[in-house]
């Protein structure tokens, strides 16, 4: 499918994990009060401290790679702790651990069900819930949600990642109201397809995009990474900071259109099956 001639308009981003080599800025470079020193964590350490290293060299920030398991509430707490004695104070969190794959609910088993909702949902509640009550409580803070459209059109071979999501959504609404009151802003951003990212492979979007699946987009194409950066830093900054509670969607008003063609997606399925 050809590109529309405003494409041009996107910003740049790069097809690999890789960090990109320039970037032009779209909102003050100073918009996070002189940038940020970060934390990743997940399980793979190794995999961490690669990307860590990425980050220090492309921003000249500190980046600490940190293991953790989301579905572990002590593992959370260890690495909070090392945060705090490292950078002494959290500003931003950002919720975005997940697990999916295409899947027909009547082949779905009733662990890899409750393993998705441990990843996705109990994760983000188990995360939240910790950095809250070892700082944010007494100092306020910003809680951006990664999200997903699954769930608004019933989306097939994705009810364990669409019920994720919807419950975070809720869960996103209903911690805003709560944690208001201490200074807390609780939102999400709900991505459609994203290029260049290992969930728009493994989730078929590069067949999609060959079958000309995007064409019923609106803005007929995939979005990019840095486009979703840009979301969820307007989320998370001070750009935003009489929002709260609200579910962002950026997909390019898929969710609006896009057919919801079973046939289609069984094949995408198949098809994937046959390369993992």
């Amino acid at each position: 499918m050809a590109e529309p001639q405003w494409a041009g308009n996107m910003p740049e981003d790069v097809d690999t994990d890789d960090c990109m080599t320039s970037y032009t800025h779209i909102y003050s470079p100073d918009l996070l009060k002189h940038g940020c020193d970060t934390v990743i964590a997940s399980r793979n350490l190794e995999r961490l401290t690669e990307a860590a290293k990425k980050l220090t060299a492309a921003t000249g920030r500190h980046c600490l790679p940190l293991a953790t398991d989301v579905r572990q509430p002590q593992t959370i707490s260890a690495a909070v702790d090392e945060t705090l004695k490292e950078l002494g104070r959290i500003d931003i969190l950002i919720n975005n651990a997940a697990g999916n794959f295409l899947c027909p609910a009547s082949s779905l088993s009733f662990n890899a069900f409750k393993t998705v909702l441990e990843i996705d949902t109990m994760g983000t509640f188990n995360t939240s819930k910790v950095v809250y009550e070892k700082w944010f409580k007494d100092h306020g803070g910003a809680i951006v949600n990664i999200s997903a459209t699954l769930g608004y059109r019933g989306q097939a071979l994705q009810v364990h990642a669409g019920s994720a999501k919807a419950a975070n959504d809720a869960m996103t609404k209903h911690l805003a109201v709560e944690w208001g009151p201490s200074g807390v802003r609780v939102n999400a951003l709900a991505p459609g397809p994203i290029s260049g990212t290992e969930g728009f492979r493994r989730l078929g979007g590069n067949t999609a995009q060959a079958m000309g699946a995007f064409s019923s987009i609106p803005l007929q194409r995939a979005g990019n990474k840095t486009e979703m950066a840009h979301g969820v830093l307007f989320l998370a900054s001070r750009a935003s900071s009489y929002v709260t509670g609200h579910i962002m969607v950026a997909d390019g008003g898929s969710w609006l259109t896009s057919a919801n063609d079973v046939s289609k997606l069984l094949g995408i399925a198949s098809n994937q099956s046959a390369k993992l």
